[in-house]
């Protein structure tokens, strides 16, 4: 019995680009990021599932409802583990700034061992997301499941399924509502589909 997975990421915030959102409050979807939403929510109802479970960042949970709605889906299960990576001191902390700071440097160079300060290391990350995907398998064999998160914690589930070091991470990329698709079974996992934008 396999568990198929779809992977979403979260629809763009207005200021995406500009600094470094982590787990700061009140970072909702603009009027952009609700469109692309609704795309996601229209492409993923070709698909079969029977749950979706998303970060409980505002801005996960919109891009969720979005998909429910779409679906016919009434619940959507806020799961901890597929929360943001807790930046600790650089959430909200614009790029240009970060881009001087020797530690926002050594994240990025090493990412298999440095930590944000005050937060989490990228292994931490893609130990509790991996936890969470063996659960559902389990819980879901047979079926299919939405997870709504972020990019890096995608991309961590995606290191482990590749077989990559996490800092393999910056070898793809994760696009605002983009799905990847990931299929588990008893013999492991695979990648079915990565990065694909909703257009």
């Amino acid at each position: 019995m396999t568990t198929i997975f779809f992977l979403v990421r979260h629809a763009a915030h207005d200021n995406v680009d500009d600094f470094l959102a982590g787990r700061s409050g009140g970072i909702v979807l603009g009027e952009s990021g609700l469109s692309q939403a609704a795309r996601l929510g229209q492409r993923l109802r070709r698909e079969r599932f029977d749950a979706i479970h998303a970060s409980p960042r505002e801005r996960t949970q919109e891009t969720a409802i979005a998909i429910a709605g779409a679906y016919g889906l009434t619940e959507i299960h806020a799961n901890p583990a597929l929360d943001e990576i807790d930046f600790g001191e650089w959430s909200g902390r614009a790029f240009e700034e970060l881009a001087s700071d020797p530690d926002w440097q050594r994240w990025n160079e090493d990412r298999s061992r440095a930590r944000a300060p005050g937060g989490e290391t990228m292994i931490e990350v893609q130990a509790r997301v991996m936890s969470c995907i063996e659960a559902l398998a389990k819980q879901h064999r047979g079926g299919a499941v939405v997870l709504v998160s972020h990019a890096d914690v995608i991309k961590a589930a995606v290191c482990h399924f590749l077989g990559l070091p996490v800092q393999g991470c910056f070898r793809f990329d994760i696009a605002p509502a983009s799905i990847t698709t990931i299929v588990t079974g008893d013999w492991g996992g695979k990648v079915l589909g990565l990065n694909e934008i909703v257009a």
